[in-house]
């Protein structure tokens, strides 16, 4: 499964039901882009066929990440049913995001 872009229009729509990660980015932050291919490689893993993976860019959808009370970029937020249930700030490598969504595959 590809990484789906989200925006403050369709963010509730999307991340609704079931599980979801999302990531909160900007393009200007270096540690946001060394995220990305980690969360780009975890998104193609079978193992969490059933979660789905977002982007949100915080410079473009201000109204999502207030709500979030996002402070620091990059921060990773797993959603169950379209409630926040883990909030992660800073770069995490794969083996620490795959440790963290095996509580919800």
């Amino acid at each position: 499964m590809a990484v789906e872009a989200l925006t403050d229009n369709n963010f509730k729509e999307k991340t609704q039901s079931g599980v979801s990660i999302v990531d909160f980015w900007a393009t200007w932050c270096g540690p946001c882009r060394m995220q990305s291919p980690v969360i780009d490689a975890l998104a193609e893993d079978s193992t969490f066929k059933n979660i789905d993976f977002f982007k949100i860019d915080v410079d473009q959808n201000t109204i999502v990440p207030a709500e979030f009370a996002i402070r620091a970029i990059p921060t990773l937020v797993v959603l169950k049913d379209g409630q926040a249930v883990e909030k992660l700030t800073g770069f995490h490598n794969k083996e620490q995001l795959s440790e963290i969504l095996h509580k919800y595959a």
